[in-house]
């Protein structure tokens, strides 16, 4: 487990074979209660390769020194992270 909210990650790896890759990540609340944005891929047992671009957010709460993941959100394809974009930009007015 992290201790830190720098430590967390996405990537996953299991008998030496990486299947989670971890892109990118953006930390988008820090403390007791912290929210995460990554950008990862998935292993493709079957091509042998990396999969498309994935994105998830997932909160984490820390508690005995250690964050925890508490819950989280796949989001499977660009097309889907454009329409949760587009439905946000509808809902939040611009800052004036």
């Amino acid at each position: 487990m992290a201790a830190t909210v720098d430590e967390l990650t996405i990537a996953y790896e299991e008998d030496g074979q990486e299947l989670v890759k971890e892109l990118d990540k953006v930390v988008l609340t820090k403390g007791a209660w912290s929210t995460m944005v990554y950008r990862y891929q998935d292993w493709d047992k079957r091509k042998e390769e990396f999969g498309p671009e994935k994105y998830s957010i997932r909160r984490y709460q820390k508690s005995d020194g250690e964050y925890r993941q508490k819950s989280k959100f796949n989001i499977s394809s660009a097309d889907q992270a454009r329409k949760i974009i587009a439905v946000l930009q509808a809902w939040i007015p611009e800052e004036e």
